[in-house]
């Protein structure tokens, strides 16, 4: 029988300690059953630790892989049959899922729809007989046509539908025309009265602030820019004053603090009492009843 020459345990261990220093990697002792290490590259191996187990969304490519756990479907996120959650709840941990969200650009913001309005397609195309004059009082219209000669069955209706803009040059041209409309208008205001109802209420239900006041402003310049303008919107009250009545009592309480805008008037509550005054005192007999009937808060002002 052959003598096999057992391997020097103490001078594997050196062997091994001096790859370790040269690799600068842990020293680990081996046992004596080891087979000997073949470079510093084959000594011994770490124990594997049990992999994490990862969440994975359903109906994925990644629930094929090694180490995923399926996460509930949102459907089933809250069911107790039919999930694994509900059969092995195992885990209590909850798990995530990230949306996307697609943030919408300014043309789809759903919350704020922009309504194209007559007047903005009119002076874009450069139908309206008006210009910009900058003066050093400020910036006004001017007309290439004279007043007089204009057709206001179209025109002033036009203008009226302009005062829902709110963005510059288009509410500057269409507020500053219509009061020069009105200036020059007298008796040729009474008979496009009902062409101007419409304007009036869709400026009135835009809700801006602004809007709504320069409205009401526009609303008394009318009525005091002709005799029979008031007895002539009387018929009209129902769809005008709806919006009176929703905002009548919305007014600036600002307490004992000074109040300094009260120069730019601005406040809603009290143009609609002015204005409903207005309305009274040159609309005419009927004026008054249909008034008390759209707006039951509001008391005569002949009577206070």
């Amino acid at each position: 029988m052959a003598y096999t020459a057992r391997p020097n345990y103490k001078r594997s261990l050196e062997h091994n300690f001096d790859c370790c220093i040269a690799s600068r990697e842990p020293f680990r002792y081996r046992s004596k059953s080891a087979n000997p290490p073949v470079g510093h590259k084959a000594l011994y191996s770490a124990q594997v630790s049990a992999a994490k187990t990862r969440y994975v969304p359903p109906f994925s490519i990644q629930t094929q892989q090694k180490n995923t756990k399926v996460v509930d479907a949102p459907m089933t996120k809250g069911s107790s049959s039919g999930s694994a959650s509900a059969r092995g709840k195992t885990d209590q941990k909850t798990v995530r899922l990230s949306v996307t969200k697609v943030k919408l650009g300014p043309s789809h913001d759903l919350n704020k729809p922009h309504r194209s309005s007559s007047f903005r397609m009119y002076f874009d195309r450069g139908d309206l007989p008006i210009k910009m004059e900058y003066l050093c009082g400020g910036d006004k219209i001017g007309w290439t046509v004279d007043i007089d000669k204009l057709d206001y069955s179209l025109y002033l209706p036009l203008f009226f539908d302009g005062l829902c803009e709110t963005e510059h040059p288009y509410k500057t041209y269409a507020r500053q025309g219509v009061s020069d409309l009105l200036i020059a208008g007298g008796d040729k205001l009474a008979p496009v009265i009902p062409q101007l109802i419409l304007p009036l209420k869709n400026a009135l239900s835009t809700k801006n602030l602004e809007v709504m006041c320069t409205t009401l402003k526009i609303i008394q310049q009318l009525v005091l820019s002709s005799d029979q303008v008031g007895p002539a919107l009387v018929p009209f009250y129902r769809q005008l004053l709806p919006m009176f009545n929703a905002y009548k009592v919305k007014n600036l309480n600002c307490g004992d603090e000074i109040d300094y805008a009260q120069k730019n008037n601005m406040n809603l509550g009290d143009l609609i009492d002015e204005t409903l005054q207005v309305l009274e005192l040159h609309g005419g007999e009927d004026a008054f009843i249909n008034i008390k009937y759209m707006v039951p808060t509001y008391e005569s002002c002949y009577l206070n």
